[in-house]
């Protein structure tokens, strides 16, 4: 269609879209039929967001350099406005209010705003601190915490998340969570919330898709790639969510493209042309009823367009989310960056529960002590500490400098832990540790080696002279790391990284048959990394660090090996304590340790610092709050360990 100046309003293309009088079309299940379109103008809109029904008489949410920020109804009418010079725009809207962010030309700066929908007033406005390079683009994304965040594209690949709302509230101050490498010719973004992902393009190279929680790592997945590598003919440039797919301009080519998430990857479904566009730069779209509209506008003349375009595609089945529960506290971060903090233990005061200590390796450069909130008390630094251990008043360390057990004193009255000495083996790549102590003084220690090796050792002290006899060896067929033994059962729980966790007997003359307890699949995702056990009056529950989804999974201690759920760990906003993931190391507690933690406590290893970004840590959690999203008992009676 050859696009002439006429100007329609913006109420007549989504009352005729609505009718179902544009796009109407029959459509097959692989191509849509091209979208009809109408001109229309939305004075000075350079960018648009449209309103869900819920907000009242607002309809839609556009900015400009020249009218600023402006709230308008289904007809067009101006509800509110805000004068200024304003670019880039994204909304999220419910029942009450209407939260904005946009870019104000003239500070340089990100504007959050806040808008009473009954009162159509301004509630709240506060600016991101400013940032180091200038603003190319931004979005806005919640995640099922209820935590709103704005992701801002800078110049030169520099992406950063900022926390701003919380339950549809700003905060007094929006907190930086985390940066992001992004592509170095990225300006649109667009967040799928119930998918948790976002999307950013690079124009010259195509759509790129990411995880958008907070606690993951920044990879990406190619979406629409530009020719030969896609369908794209030039690259990618504004985009617009729609069900089970997203739309994407390809600017330079003035053509509209539409893909769907298939089973095997994003497929394109949908091209067509867009006559009289010179350069369509921004787009918005809503859906209506198995229904695109569509609006579109020309950065070379600022002409706008309204499509509307039948889409039969679904939105596939979503995965639930996990339970989340928070952190109370945690610790110092450690003084080395990348990939440093492993394993955690606990040792617990016998006379003051409430000052018991939180032990965390180093793997590379030693041994930390903190208290219960999370200062760091003590630094050990003897050398590359992997996993640890702690029966009673003693600790074991396993050391990958020279493939040996460290052991260390824990003085009661002073607080403080004293390097004893090493006991040797023969292990060419000592990794995991854990500790077995039976009724009576006899203490086990099992060691592996990455090769599958575990060797079991009685250790006997005479003063500071230690001593280490092999009794038991036995092997997995791949790279172990965790393992803990049950006490009570005489149990040993060991991690196989990439396959699962199996049990076999922890006593030295047992046997070494190995029992699978849970396998690698959907609950339980690879690296299966630490264990632990909660013990409970009646009830022995095995936590798992399941770091492939950075979840943790519980289950029952004795077969049939029930599982019982999985949760994360989620951001703390009121402490400010990020969540975590990428877990390697994790130990629990049934100890009344006072205050939060009366049913106990979880401490896990965070593998990615955020809010901000920072050397890693170890994060603290009440177990009461873990039993009520799994519906675990409580634990009524003290625990010894």
């Amino acid at each position: 269609m050859n696009v002439i100046a006429i100007k329609h309003t913006l109420a007549s293309a989504l009352v005729l879209a609505s009718l179902g009088l544009i796009g109407c079309q029959s459509q097959d299940e692989q191509q849509p039929p091209a979208a009809d379109w109408q001109p229309v103008a939305v004075a000075d809109a350079e960018s648009l967001r449209f309103l869900p029904a819920a907000t009242g008489n607002a309809r839609m949410v556009t900015v400009s350099e020249q009218s600023g920020l402006t709230l308008l109804d289904a007809d067009g009418k101006t509800l509110l406005q805000k004068p200024g010079r304003f670019e880039q725009l994204d909304v999220r809207a419910n029942d009450n209010s209407i939260i904005v962010a946009t870019q104000d030309k003239q500070q340089q700066q990100v504007l959050l705003m806040q808008i009473n929908t009954a009162t159509l007033q301004w509630e709240t406005e506060h600016y991101l601190p400013q940032q180091n390079t200038a603003i190319e683009g931004l979005c806005l994304g919640v995640d099922n915490q209820g935590l709103l965040s704005v992701f801002t594209l800078g110049e030169q690949g520099t992406g950063e998340q900022w926390l701003i709302a919380h339950q549809h509230r700003l905060l007094p101050s929006a907190q930086q969570v985390r940066q992001l490498a992004i592509p170095p010719q990225a300006e649109f973004c667009q967040i799928d919330d119930q998918r948790q992902q976002l999307f950013i393009n690079e124009a010259a190279t195509g759509l790129w898709v990411y995880d958008a929680r907070p606690e993951s790592d920044t990879q990406r997945e190619p979406v629409a790639m530009r020719n030969p590598f896609g369908t794209l003919k030039e690259g990618a440039n504004a985009m617009a969510l729609v069900p089970g797919g997203v739309l994407v301009l390809d600017q330079a080519a003035q053509t509209l493209h539409g893909f769907v998430r298939t089973a095997d990857g994003w497929q394109p479904r949908f091209e067509q042309t867009l006559d009289g566009m010179a350069e369509p730069q921004e787009m918005a779209a809503r859906v209506d009823a198995g229904r695109i509209a569509l609006w579109v506008r020309d950065d070379s003349n600022d002409h706008q367009l309204m499509g509307n375009i039948a889409w039969p595609f679904a939105e596939p089945a979503i995965a639930p989310e996990l339970a989340v529960v928070l952190p109370t506290a945690q610790t110092a971060t450690v003084a080395r960056a990348g990939d440093a903090a492993d394993d955690p233990a606990i040792w617990i005061n016998p006379t003051q529960p409430e000052r018991s200590l939180v032990l965390g390796t180093n793997k590379q450069e030693g041994l930390l002590v903190y208290s219960l909130q999370g200062t760091l008390l003590q630094s050990l630094p003897i050398g590359r500490l992997n996993n640890v251990d702690v029966r009673g008043n003693l600790a074991v360390a396993s050391h990958r400098d020279h493939n040996s057990l460290s052991v260390f004193d824990i003085d009661p009255s002073t607080l403080q832990l004293r390097h004893v000495g090493d006991i040797a083996t023969p292990l060419q790549d000592i990794y995991g540790t854990c500790l077995y102590q039976p009724a009576g003084d006899a203490l086990y220690a099992f060691a592996n080696d990455k090769d599958g090796t575990f060797i079991q050792y009685r250790i006997t002290r005479k003063g500071d002279q230690l001593a280490g006899e092999a009794v038991r060896q036995f092997n997995v067929s791949s790279q172990p790391e965790g393992c803990v033994a049950d006490d009570i059962s005489a149990t040993l729980f060991l991690g196989e990284e990439d396959t699962g966790v199996w049990m076999t007997s922890a006593n030295p003359d047992g046997e070494a048959t190995l029992l699978p307890v849970l396998q690698v699949g959907d609950v339980l995702h690879a690296d299966v990394e630490g264990l632990a056990l909660y013990h409970a009056v009646d009830q022995t529950w095995l936590i798992v660090s399941s770091q492939g989804n950075d979840s943790y999974v519980v289950l029952d201690s004795k077969p049939p090996f029930t599982v019982r759920g999985a949760f994360r760990v989620g951001i703390n906003i009121e402490s400010g304590i990020d969540g975590a993931s990428e877990t390697d190391g994790l130990e629990v507690t049934s100890v009344n340790l006072g205050g939060p933690y009366a049913q106990g406590m979880l401490v896990v290893q965070d593998g990615r610092k955020r809010l901000p970004d920072g050397t890693q840590n170890f994060k603290l959690v009440p177990w009461q709050p873990i039993a009520d999203v799994l519906q675990l008992p409580a634990n009524t009676a003290p625990a010894t360990r």
